[in-house]
């Protein structure tokens, strides 16, 4: 995965910047738990196409593993009107899991 992630940023380094790179970036970093990176390069990709649900995905999970979960519920809450929108049923099932998960923390915590 680590050189993967090298690769990704050589290719950003020579110029190359776009949707699928930013992303692929942002979901590697995420994976890796290095969710501060992860977080720039997911909202790097979404100024690319704020539509694109599963990165609003990725950006709530790396959000979360921050410890921000307003940030984490915005995300979602965005990428669950994205996803509805272009009719992403996948994306909006994952989605409305993930929130109903924040509730039920938010919850039980109070």
């Amino acid at each position: 995965m680590e050189g993967m992630i090298e690769r990704l940023e050589a290719m950003l380094a020579k110029g190359t910047d776009n949707l699928l790179l930013r992303f692929s970036l942002g979901k590697a970093y995420a994976e890796q738990e290095r969710f501060a990176e992860a977080c720039a390069h997911l909202r790097a990709a979404l100024a690319f196409d704020p539509t694109y649900s599963v990165a609003w995905k990725w950006l709530g999970n790396a959000c979360l593993g921050l410890n921000d979960k307003p940030g984490a519920r915005a995300a979602w809450e965005s990428g669950l009107a994205a996803a509805q929108a272009r009719g992403d049923q996948q994306v909006v099932k994952e989605l409305q899991v993930f929130i109903k998960r924040l509730d039920k923390e938010a919850a039980a915590g109070a």
